[in-house]
């Protein structure tokens, strides 16, 4: 989800809610207590240097049970974020503690935002010899075809 994604949608919404993928929601009572704009700058396994910008939101669990963040303060908070950082439109991550600082893709389900997996993956697969991932085949599905098989009486076996 990018940043003008998320402004379109908090209008809309009397709370905000993230929930994560295993169906366990952040407590209500959660802080934004990071809005920024990170840029990476890295080089991949084949060489080649990248660049990468993402928006950031860290969420934080306090003791003030009562604290409910609304709609129009975390818009007000995205404001100040572009207006004092500079901060461009960009994927937004999310980061998350549980029981280690977790990284998050967001997503929007009509009703709360959705802390989506993160995974890893190697940019530069040909470059440091991984082999393509083979399809899976039944044997069901091998082709019949006298051209492309072999007559066991014919010597080519």
């Amino acid at each position: 989800m990018y940043l003008s994604e998320i402004k379109k949608v908090l209008p809309t919404l009397e709370n905000v809610a993230f929930q994560l993928e295993n169906g366990n929601f952040v407590p209500e009572h959660f802080h934004v207590t990071e809005v920024g704009q990170i840029t990476k700058t890295f080089i991949d396994c084949g060489g080649v240097v990248r660049h990468e910008k993402t928006v950031n939101f860290q969420l934080w669990n306090a003791d003030d049970f009562e604290h409910r963040l609304k709609p129009a303060k975390l818009l007000h908070i995205i404001s100040l974020s572009e207006e004092k950082l500079g901060m461009q439109d960009a994927v937004i991550e999310v980061e998350y503690q549980s029981e280690t600082i977790g990284k998050y893709d967001l997503e929007f389900n009509g009703t709360h935002f959705i802390l989506k997996n993160k995974t890893t993956a190697c940019l530069a697969a040909d470059a440091c010899g991984i082999p393509a991932a083979k399809q899976p085949m039944k044997l069901t599905d091998l082709s019949s075809s006298t051209a492309n098989s072999c007559d066991p009486n014919s010597g080519c076996c």
